[in-house]
């Protein structure tokens, strides 16, 4: 019985001094601090005769300010003044895109993904390089219109715009 209780002791020993060195903090370099995020642009094109987007007004500041404030409840760096910024973020409004997932049994619609999609840049102010660039980045959700799930689109935008923030944000912070 001691022995098993040993090696019992060992082994727990042994998975806490050698097991993964998993954390939750950021893997941003330390002379990142601040972070400026400039207005996005807005490219959708929904005045070509190819198969019309959808245009939803005042999505390019809405993206913004989601960022913002996903960075804001992170933590990790601070929204700032460009002047005071150690990365400035640019952003572009690229797509809206709305996809039938799931069809009703009449070949109805019964439910759609929604993505938004944007191209960004992250600048180092000081080396006055882009630390990374994205030209698809996108944010998702679905949404019924159908049944007792059913929502909005717009409910569904607000939520893939959330979705965005929160990538956007895991990519300036841990993805380095």
């Amino acid at each position: 019985m001691k022995i098993k209780l040993r090696l019992f002791g060992f082994l727990l020993l042994s998975c806490v001094c050698f097991g993964c060195g998993y954390t939750t903090r950021t893997t941003l370099p330390g002379n990142f601090k601040t972070i400026y995020i400039e207005d996005f642009s807005n490219e959708i094109t929904f005045t070509t005769e190819k198969v019309r987007d959808v245009y939803f007004p005042l999505l390019e500041i809405k993206v913004r300010n989601s960022i913002v404030d996903r960075f804001m409840f992170d933590g990790y760096v601070r929204v700032v003044d460009k002047d005071d910024a150690d990365l400035i973020l640019k952003g572009n409004l690229k797509g809206y895109q709305r996809d039938a997932l799931r069809y009703t049994d009449n070949d109805d619609v019964e439910e759609y993904r929604v993505r938004i999609i944007v191209a960004l840049e992250l600048i180092d102010v000081k080396n006055q390089e882009i630390a990374w660039s994205e030209a698809g980045f996108a944010g998702e959700a679905t949404y019924f219109i159908t049944g007792s799930q059913a929502t909005t689109e717009e409910s569904a935008v607000n939520n893939a715009i959330i979705d965005l923030a929160k990538r956007v944000v895991e990519r300036t912070v841990e993805d380095w």
